[in-house]
């Protein structure tokens, strides 16, 4: 099999800066090495090729020689390849320093978030309104006040790692990488605690249940996300809590439809008021108004209301938008017959 061009095998352009190169082979070893994926006989092969690649490419005469020649230039040059991961450790041993793999030293760690899904009428979220929910969270033990320790006693620092949380041992080569694992004497904690708190086991924090009041501002709509600064779990070693995310589902109205700031009411007329016109009362958010249906109207025409829609939080009202449908009689009686083959007789005059 052909091998593949070396600037592709880096995902540089053949422009690349010797640091583009330097930065792209450091990525790419660091996905690939063999002590981050033990046994993978595909890694260990795509980890000698880009240390093929990175070899050639950042040497200016290898590299010269490459792109006039490709591959043969690079061989009559003496070089043929890495053969094993020991000689690539053995070569690149100046490049790489401390590869720890995502570990760090233990300190104050933030809470995690809350979410909590809270149905509300739909009034409620229209002009606001407050109500109290139960959350259960983890908070610090008022025992040992997040120590972990039984009172009148103190953790102390864990000899294996000082207290960082994590070792560190040396990966294959010479300074190439330092594999990083989670202490196991303290667990990741960088502490001991030799007499734990009887109230949380040595842990810091509690489950518990707490009310907290929900403030709903005018204008909520469904899924408004309402955050709580400082209500979600607890932290660990003195960091602050997480915050509780509260996520509204407004629940339908009978009669009212929202569109925005705007609500929709379906309204069903007579003929004879649709083409006399007339007065009619219609609901409202805050009770009742009058709505003129002016002479002529045509069913699903809409009228607006202005300034009966919902509020928001600026001051912002919308409106109520009516639409009107025009109900048929489906029994007549034998005067109302009459009278409407009469205009139907007129009508065909026009």
């Amino acid at each position: 099999m052909p091998e593949r061009d070396y600037y592709e095998v880096l995902g540089v352009s053949k422009d690349a800066s010797l640091d583009d190169i330097k930065k792209a082979y450091r990525k790419l070893a660091m996905k690939y090495h063999p002590d981050k994926n033990p046994g993978d006989k595909t890694a260990e092969e795509k980890f000698k090729e880009i240390s093929n690649a990175y070899e050639v490419l950042s040497d200016p005469e290898k590299r010269k020689a490459y792109d006039l020649r490709g591959m043969e230039g690079v061989h009559d040059m003496g070089f043929q390849g890495f053969t094993s991961s020991d000689d690539i450790f053995r070569h690149f041993s100046d490049i790489f320093s401390d590869f720890s793999f995502g570990m760090r030293e233990t300190g104050p760690e933030r809470g995690a978030d809350l979410r909590y899904s809270l149905t509300v009428p739909f009034m409620d979220a229209v002009f606001g309104s407050e109500r109290q929910i139960q959350v259960q969270r983890r908070e610090v033990c008022g025992t040992c006040r997040g120590t972990g320790a039984r009172p009148g006693t103190s953790p102390t620092t864990c000899p294996d790692c000082g207290g960082r949380g994590f070792v560190s041992q040396g990966g294959r080569g010479i300074g190439f990488f330092n594999i990083t694992t989670q202490c196991r004497r303290c667990g990741g904690s960088g502490k001991i605690i030799s007499t734990p708190c009887q109230n949380c086991g040595g842990d810091g924090t509690v489950l518990a249940n707490k009310t907290i009041s929900v403030r709903i501002p005018p204008g909520s709509d469904n899924g408004t996300v309402l955050r709580l600064a400082g209500q979600g779990e607890a932290g660990s070693n003195g960091g602050p809590p997480g915050d509780l995310y509260v996520v509204l589902q407004v629940q339908p109205h009978p009669i009212f439809e929202r569109q925005g700031r705007d609500i929709i009411y379906h309204l069903p007329i007579k003929f004879t008021q649709a083409a006399l016109g007339a007065e009619v009362r219609v609901p409202t958010l805050k009770g009742s108004a009058i709505l003129k249906i002016p002479r002529g109207t045509q069913s699903n025409q809409t009228f607006r209301l202005r300034g009966q829609g919902i509020p928001d939080q600026h001051g912002q009202v919308g409106d109520e938008l009516v639409k009107v449908t025009i109900t048929v009689p489906r029994n007549l009686s034998p005067r109302e017959e009459e009278l409407l083959r009469e205009l139907d007789r007129l009508s065909q005059g026009r």
